[in-house]
C-alpha cells in the first residue's frame, strides 16, 4: 500500500477480525526489492509487523533504471496515467520514455494533458504530443482545478483498474489525486505516521482505493498508485531488441533494412528512416530510439567495467 524507502505497509486481502488495518512490512536485507502494487507472503513478527517471505508473480513491473541501480515505481498495474501540463512545459524526452515504458510492459497508457485553461501554451503542447496521437494513445485535455466536468468524463476509464499516476513535478498530479481522492492527504498523514516517516513522503509511492461508485472489474475495485515526481526516467536495463518493439510503430519495418545490423540512424536502405520519409513515423522518435540504444549499451559497458574492478 506504501513504500518509503525499505520500509513498506501492507493489508490482508482477507482480513479476519483479528487482524490489523495495517502491517509494517520489511524485507530480510536486500533479499526483496519490493513496490507498491505487489502481492507478498508474510511472516508476521508481532501484531503489527511483519517481513516479506515472498514477493507473488508479477503482470508487470514499471521501473525506471540507470547503469547501476534501478527504482520501482509500481507492479500490477493496468494502466500508465502520464500527467503533462501546458506550464511548466513538460519534457518530451520523459514522455517518450514513459511510452516505451509502457509499450515494454504491456501496459496501457493514458496521456493527462493538464491546464488546458492556459489558452496560449496549449498549441505547443498539442505539436508536441502529436506523434503519439498517432500512435493511438488516448489523450485527455483536463484542467484539474477549473473543469470538474471533464475531471469526472474520465472516471468510467479508471473504474476497476489499477492506475499509476507518473509525471515531473509541477504537472499538477497532486491536485487530480486530491480532486478523485479527497481522504489522499489524510491516508498519506495516516501512513506516514504509521512507520514515522512523515519527512520522507515526497519520495513515496502510495495506493489509494477508488470510489466503489466508479465500478468494479473482476470483483474488486479500481485504484490509483501516485508516485514522486521526477525528472529522468532512465531504460537502461532494456536491449536494442527490446527497444525496436518497444517503439511499435517500427514494427511494419523491422527485419526490411538493407544491412542485418543497421542502426537505424544515417545508413543508406534503412526500412525505418524510409518510414520517417513517408511521414509514417516521426523523426523524433527515432532520435529517441537511438539515444536509448546508446544509453543502453554505456550501461553495459560500465556495469561490465564495474564488475571486473
Amino acid at each position: 500500500m506504501a513504500s518509503y524507502g525499505r520500509n513498506y505497509l501492507a493489508r490482508p486481502l482477507h482480513p479476519n477480525s483479528s487482524d490489523p488495518e495495517f502491517y509494517e512490512v520489511k524485507s530480510r536485507g536486500k533479499k526483496h526489492e519490493v513496490a507498491v502494487g505487489d502481492f507478498l507472503e508474510l511472516q508476521t513478527t508481532s501484531n503489527n509487523q511483519a517481513v516479506i517471505e515472498t514477493i507473488l508473480p508479477r503482470n508487470n513491473l514499471l521501473f525506471r533504471s540507470d547503469a547501476f541501480r534501478s527504482k520501482s515505481i509500481a507492479a500490477n498495474v493496468d494502466q500508465i496515467l502520464l500527467v503533462l501540463a501546458t506550464e511548466p512545459g513538460f519534457s518530451p524526452d520523459l514522455l517518450g520514455r514513459a511510452a516505451i515504458a509502457a509499450a515494454h510492459e504491456g501496459i496501457e497508457l493514458r496521456i493527462l494533458l493538464n491546464k488546458t485553461d492556459l489558452k496560449e501554451q496549449l498549441l505547443k503542447a498539442r505539436e508536441l504530443l502529436a506523434p503519439y496521437q498517432h500512435l493511438g494513445i488516448p489523450i485527455h485535455e483536463i484542467s484539474a482545478k477549473f473543469d470538474a466536468h471533464g475531471m469526472a468524463s474520465l472516471e468510467p476509464f479508471l473504474g476497476g483498474k489499477v492506475s499509476v499516476l507518473v509525471g515531473q513535478s509541477g504537472m499538477g498530479k497532486s491536485t487530480l489525486l486530491n480532486q478523485w481522492i479527497p481522504s489522499a492527504s489524510a491516508q498519506t498523514r495516516e501512513h506516514s505516521t504509521k512507520l514515522d516517516t512523515g519527512k520522507h513522503t515526497t519520495t513515496a509511492c502510495r495506493y489509494y482505493d477508488l470510489p466503489a461508485s466508479w465500478g468494479m472489474k473482476d470483483g474488486r475495485l479500481g485504484a490509483l498508485i501516485d508516485s514522486p515526481g521526477f525528472q529522468e526516467f532512465g531504460l537502461a536495463h532494456l536491449s536494442e531488441s527490446e527497444l525496436q518493439h518497444a517503439f511499435t510503430e517500427f514494427a511494419p519495418y523491422l527485419g526490411k533494412c538493407r544491412f542485418h545490423n543497421c542502426t537505424h540512424s544515417h545508413e543508406p536502405g534503412c526500412a525505418i528512416l524510409d518510414g520517417v520519409s513517408q511521414t509514417q513515423i516521426s523523426p523524433t522518435r527515432v532520435k529517441l530510439f537511438n539515444q536509448l540504444v546508446h544509453e543502453s549499451r554505456n550501461a553495459t559497458i560500465q556495469t561490465q567495467g564495474h564488475q571486473s574492478l
